[in-house]
């Protein structure tokens, strides 16, 4: 059987484990303008706007969120608007943008205590 999406051995969902549920829908559609669909108390899934209604993952509702654990990276077309979203939806900044091969990005920490980080031109 041939995948028919064409997604074979791609990233195809993110799970981020969150402290507070509602503080967390709340800062990514402040931050990136996710759309968050609820299943419950402890499961909202969340669509990244990149794949249209399809969902790129979830937020799972934990007594504590482990730090560490793999690097998710957004993609942004002007990263100083996203920093900024990021700041005042009240994640913290942990590192200011700065360039790398291929691009510029900035890494921050949501609410929950998950490291992520946002790339760009």
């Amino acid at each position: 059987m041939t995948d028919p999406t064409g997604t074979h051995h791609s990233v195809d969902y993110i799970e981020l484990c969150v402290s507070n549920m509602a503080r967390a829908k709340a800062f990514y559609i402040a931050a990136f303008g996710w759309k968050v669909t609820d299943y419950g108390p402890g499961y909202a899934g969340f669509v990244d706007h990149a794949r249209g209604d399809r969902e790129a993952g979830g937020l799972r509702l934990v007594d504590a969120v482990t730090r560490g654990g793999p690097l998710v990276v957004l993609y942004s077309k002007d990263l100083e608007a996203s920093a900024k979203a990021v700041h005042e939806a009240g994640g913290k900044i942990k590192a200011e943008i700065y360039e790398f091969p291929g691009g510029r990005r900035f890494e921050f920490e949501d609410p929950s205590g998950n490291h992520l980080a946002v790339w760009g031109k």
